[in-house]
């Protein structure tokens, strides 16, 4: 098979993450859960990757770094903990479910006012939208760093200017960008983090959480056992363990602690440029077929490495099975979880069909899923 389906997850990934799972189940207790061996490792390992991250991301805290299951974990607790009863939030026509279910349900439960910056044909925003969505109860702009379904990345910076000049916060989706795309949290305003460990990070799924700036207090959204204060009534205060109730995932975490020592050996800016180079020829090799709509803007400088097309007018999922039966190319088809960014392309009934690619994938492969998007246009 080939896999072409890197934004849902990444199925090849450095061989060094399965060896660390395996070796942590048959070695590792419950992190912060007592003083023997087998818990001092846990704990040890857990504590590393936090440092790992705080480095990738240039989170100023290695505690700041709090360990969840997935970004829609990690993005449910920052909403949830940061916006309160008739606060005004600003979103986009970008986001995924995991922002957006989260802001209507604050919406309706807690009077939250929502607007959301459009996106046009191509799926760009205007940033003069979010200047004047602005208000003065304004408390967050919640926005991903880069849509999974057209590859355009968002100029954080810029909104992150906008956010503190009216003193918002700004909470950034950076699921799509994590090890693939340089993160410097201080230089681009980032109040909070939030990623998966499973995509870019090439870690075991079920592994993701928050990375959060000095100064900037979460409310615990699940309360628990950790491991400390066990008299206390309410979770302790002090990150990390204020919002890590539970035992943590500690045999994926080391799984993504692993892939972390891949990534910040080959270092992200590399992996960038292999998986932009393969991004390229593809989208070169089909915006030319007749018949073929592509999505997205291609003239920027800095983008994921995400192709979402259309054949005619043939179903998505259509095409997908063909091009999995028939070819062996493994892609994404239907809405993608992005139901305001397909309105926005005008493909909210055929949906499109996404490529996505990684650093593990070859011109040959790219080459082969250009001829069989020829064929099935053909």
């Amino acid at each position: 098979m080939i896999y072409l389906d890197n934004a849902a997850t990444t199925l090849h990934k450095p061989p060094q993450v399965a060896e660390a799972v395996l070796h942590a189940m048959t070695t590792m207790g419950n992190a912060a859960r007592g003083a023997h061996s087998g818990a001092l490792e846990a704990s040890r390992t857990v504590f590393g990757t936090r440092e790992k991250l705080a480095r990738l991301f240039a989170c100023q805290r290695a505690d700041h770094v709090v360990f969840t299951a997935n970004s829609t974990e990690a993005l449910n607790i920052a909403i949830n903990g940061l916006i309160h009863e008739g606060d005004h939030v600003i979103s986009t026509d970008c986001e995924h479910n995991s922002v957006l279910r989260p802001l209507y349900r604050l919406e309706e439960e807690r009077g939250v006012k929502l607007d959301f910056v459009p996106a046009d044909r191509r799926g760009l925003v205007d940033y003069a939208d979010f200047e004047r969505l602005m208000r003065p109860d304004t408390r967050a702009v919640v926005c991903t760093h880069c849509s999974n379904l057209t590859g355009n990345i968002l100029d954080i910076g810029r909104i992150a200017g906008i956010a503190h000049s009216r003193g918002a916060l700004l909470i950034v989706d950076a699921s799509q960008t994590a090890g693939t795309v340089p993160i410097d949290m201080q230089a681009l305003g980032m109040d909070v983090l939030c990623f998966t460990g499973h995509k870019g990070l090439m870690g075991p799924q079920g592994t993701g959480g928050l990375c959060i700036r000095p100064g900037v207090e979460i409310d615990p959204w699940k309360v628990g056992g950790s491991g400390v204060h066990s008299y206390d009534r309410h979770q302790p205060r002090e990150y990390p363990t204020r919002l890590e109730a539970g035992t943590l995932n500690s045999h994926g975490i080391a799984g993504l602690s692993a892939a972390l020592d891949v990534i910040l050996e080959r270092g992200v800016a590399d992996i960038r440029r292999a998986e932009r180079a393969l991004m390229q020829r593809f989208y070169d090799g089909v915006r030319v077929i007749p018949g073929v709509t592509v999505y997205g803007d291609f003239s920027a400088p800095e983008r994921g490495a995400i192709v979402a097309l259309n054949i005619r007018d043939y179903d998505s999922s259509a095409v997908s099975d063909e091009l999995a039966v028939t070819y062996g190319i493994a892609t994404r088809p239907g809405a993608h979880c992005a139901p305001r960014m397909h309105r926005a392309l005008g493909t909210t009934e055929q949906g499109a069909v996404r490529f996505s690619f990684s650093c593990y994938n070859t011109e040959r492969e790219v080459d082969a899923a250009i001829a069989a998007v020829r064929a099935i246009a053909e």
